[in-house]
């Protein structure tokens, strides 16, 4: 592992998009097969976060992956509003039990570890890889392909305008979490944001197909005008 990082940052990168897409795709097979929702997907994902996490700290590569406080501290509360808003979506319809406690359990587990593990590979070694020759297109990459990944849903049984809907505003989530990324010089932000909209995405309450494109709306727009606050009114520190 370490030594395709160091020949190749961006092989490495696609060896680790690779390995989270088909084990978790599995693992998510698997679970419904045994009649428990995410009961092999939480134990996986929480080996790959704990993993990396160790491996990134143990390569004291932490300040370059995000794993640090923001420049712009997290007591700015006003700046991460957009974030909060974001988060507020899968709240609008109310709040229901829609899996057993155990299940819902493993589904927020499984959930947290899913918003580190994107963060971490989209965002940072993807991002990080490619920015090194072009940054433009490091940002362009790293939010179109993370959406694109949302089309494995399809083969998980999802619908299909659904789905293209979640690609679109998982797009624009990229977007925005790659230039907050690049601005703060933190992924926190990006990972606790991620997480919380997928984690309470167990708990919505099942919304009218008009409201459904309202919160996809949304969620476009948001971060699509945040992302441009950010790179217009904020400066990068050196």
């Amino acid at each position: 592992m370490k030594k395709l990082y160091i020949k190749n940052e961006l092989a490495f990168s696609l060896l680790w998009i690779g390995i989270y897409i088909v084990s978790l795709s599995a693992a998510d097979g698997i679970s419904i097969d045994l009649g428990i929702e995410k009961v092999l997907t939480a134990p996986l994902c929480l080996v790959l976060s704990g993993f990396l996490y160790i491996w990134i700290s143990k390569m004291n590569l932490k300040q370059v992956y995000g794993l640090v406080y923001p420049h712009i501290s997290l007591k700015s509360v006003l700046y991460y509003i957009p974030l909060v808003l974001i988060v507020s979506v899968n709240l609008w319809s109310g709040v229901q039990l829609n899996y057993t406690v155990f299940e819902s359990f493993l589904y927020v587990i499984s959930m947290v570890c899913v918003g580190f593990l994107e963060e971490i590979i989209f965002r940072g070694f993807l991002f990080k890889a490619l920015a090194k020759d072009n940054l433009l297109q490091a940002i362009i990459i790293s939010s179109v392909s993370f959406g694109l990944g949302h089309i494995i849903n399809l083969l998980n049984g999802s619908d299909f305008i659904p789905t293209l809907l979640q690609i679109a505003y998982a797009i624009s989530a990229g977007y925005l979490f790659t230039i907050l990324f690049h601005t703060t010089g933190s992924l926190i932000p990006c990972i606790v944001t991620h997480s919380l909209l997928n984690s309470l995405s167990a708990f919505t309450v099942e919304q009218s197909a008009l409201m459904d494109y309202c919160s996809a709306i949304f969620l476009m727009i948001v971060p699509l005008c945040y992302a441009w606050y950010i790179q217009r009114y904020t400066k990068r520190p050196q």
